[in-house]
């Protein structure tokens, strides 16, 4: 098995694993106004972030042109996350123990999302700007505006 295929199951284990986790923890309400409630969608942030993961994964596995571009809006909104905690924008819902995962592999997949170490294509300035946008809008939907609306 080549790397860039060992890479992308190790990425997909990890936010499957922590996706189960993220899920079992989350709490589902009796009584159908609560679904309306926007703390409830509050808690599914972090599963966002094993979706992107997951599917960077796959697309690594596949060897899809746009690997590197998924693999940096995993890595941006993973580490948009600690940042916006850190300066106080927002209290993250994920756990320490996530964190420090997510902050593990998003370095990875900006090392190999910037070096193209798979040669699936440069990522272009515009993707950059454009997953660093999306991470960010993602990032804030879940954690900002879904706590204080």
């Amino acid at each position: 098995m080549t790397k860039r295929k060992s890479n992308a199951l190790i990425f997909m284990a990890i936010a499957l694993v922590l996706a189960i986790v993220f899920y079992q923890n989350s709490v589902f309400p009796n009584n159908p106004e609560a679904y309306f409630n926007s703390k409830y969608y509050y808690q599914f942030g972090p599963i966002a972030i094993c979706v992107e993961l997951f599917i960077a994964g796959i697309y690594l596995f596949q060897g899809h042109k746009k690997s590197n571009f998924t693999l940096a809006l995993f890595a941006f909104n993973a580490l948009l996350d600690p940042i916006f905690n850190l300066i106080g924008l927002f209290d993250s819902n994920v756990p320490i123990y996530a964190t420090i995962i997510f902050v593990v592999c998003a370095i990875w997949s900006l090392y190999l999302a910037f070096s193209n170490t798979y040669n699936l294509g440069r990522i272009s300035l515009l993707e950059v700007l454009g997953s660093f946008i999306l991470g960010a809008t993602l990032e804030l939907s879940f954690n900002y505006l879904f706590q204080f609306l």
